[in-house]
């Protein structure tokens, strides 16, 4: 018979993340005890509040690893929650030791990509766009989240089919999860569909919490859903995280396309890079094949070569998305098309679009550095 020893298990432990901090639990100090009895283990872990979403997910995770232990064949997984002080010490561990919390993104050292999504107008699909593209990069395997900066328009949760709530641990925000991209919005705090009704101060106020406050942890990417226009959000946003970059959403109709030319405009005025268009609810492609365009054409383009020529500096078309009611039907059902159809004409627009905001304009990302041996 195989010897179990409590670092064989601690080891094995050490390959559980807890799924809302992204770190193992036995450095979380979450694993509260082990107890081997010949072949059996029983391990108790704690969880950060009573009415932890992830229970089941922790508890399941303990269990599977610990089977996977040398000589193992029974596992009993409880758990304890934390106390107040056991709280503030992770909140500690994870946060440091300042009182004030800060916003991770605008530091000099942070290695987010921060895209903030903005549209001139509602109603161009530019929160599906944001939702689309942040479940498409974490399909690929990179950390991201979404902030639903669209306060009064929120819409972020149901669009990733989520009715999952935060939870606080001390005064950090653990955001919810869903198809691997951590979200916050303001429609995790409100019930119902209960309107917001707030003037600027309140709006950037919320905006900052859920910056500061939220434990995004070692986030690749960072998307804000903005509001339509150029109000207070986008002046606060600049603000907030002065490095964010600027997507603009827009279909292909002229006169969308003007008013979206306004919201990246902004860029002057806030000294913001505008990293690119996107084209929505571009030409429908019908099951035989061809093409209709349901909101005429050039709009995408149009606002691509307005931006460049004020801005000073090349901003590019990034991508048409088809129209395509499968698009809506999965933004309803809470299963966005850029995994649940990644075949579909509009999955693959998105996961081209995705691919492009990988790599950053003058990386040497796919390129030859020319270091091969020359002869003399």
């Amino acid at each position: 018979m195989t010897l179990i020893t409590e670092s064989a298990v601690r080891s094995a432990l050490s390959r559980v993340e807890d799924p809302e901090i992204g770190k193992p639990i036995t450095e979380l100090g979450m694993v509260k005890s082990i107890d081997i009895n010949g072949s059996s283990v029983a391990v108790e872990v704690y969880l950060t509040i009573a009415g932890c979403p992830m229970k089941s997910t922790i508890t399941d995770n303990t269990k599977a690893a610990v089977e996977e232990v040398e000589g193992v064949e029974a596992v009993t997984v409880t758990t304890d929650v934390m106390s107040d002080e056991q709280r503030r010490e992770l909140r500690t561990s994870l946060r440091g030791e300042g009182t004030e919390a800060v916003i991770p993104f605008a530091q000099p050292e942070s290695t987010t990509r921060v895209y903030a999504v903005a549209s001139g107008k509602g109603g161009v699909g530019k929160s599906s766009m944001t939702v689309n593209l942040a479940v498409s990069l974490a399909a690929q395997g990179w950390k991201v989240g979404v902030l639903d900066a669209d306060i009064y328009g929120h819409s972020v949760p149901s669009l990733l089919g989520s009715e999952q709530r935060p939870t606080a641990v001390d005064d950090m925000i653990m955001p919810p999860i869903a198809h691997g991209v951590k979200m916050i919005s303001i429609g995790h705090f409100v019930d119902g569909n209960a309107p917001i009704v707030w003037r600027g101060p309140m709006l950037h106020r919320a905006i900052q919490q859920f910056l500061a406050d939220v434990f995004w942890g070692d986030l690749d990417f960072l998307f804000m859903d903005l509001p339509p226009g150029t109000g207070d959000v986008a002046i606060s946003v600049a603000q907030l995280v002065p490095n964010a970059e600027l997507l603009i959403v827009t279909t292909p109709q002229s006169a969308a396309a003007e008013v979206a030319e306004r919201a990246g405009s902004v860029s002057q005025q806030t000294r913001q890079h505008v990293a690119g268009v996107i084209e929505n609810m571009s030409a429908m492609v019908l099951p035989d094949g061809t093409v209709m365009e349901v909101f005429g054409s050039g709009g995408g383009t149009q606002v691509a070569e307005r931006l460049s020529v004020l801005t000073g500096a090349e901003v590019p078309l990034l991508g048409q998305v088809p129209l395509d009611p499968q698009l809506r039907l999965h933004g309803d059902d809470g299963n966005p098309i850029a995994i649940s159809e990644p075949e579909s004409p509009a999955g693959k627009a998105v996961a081209a679009i995705a691919e492009k905001l990988v790599v950053r304009r003058g990386s040497l990302a796919g390129k030859s550095l020319g270091l091969g041996v020359t002869r003399s």
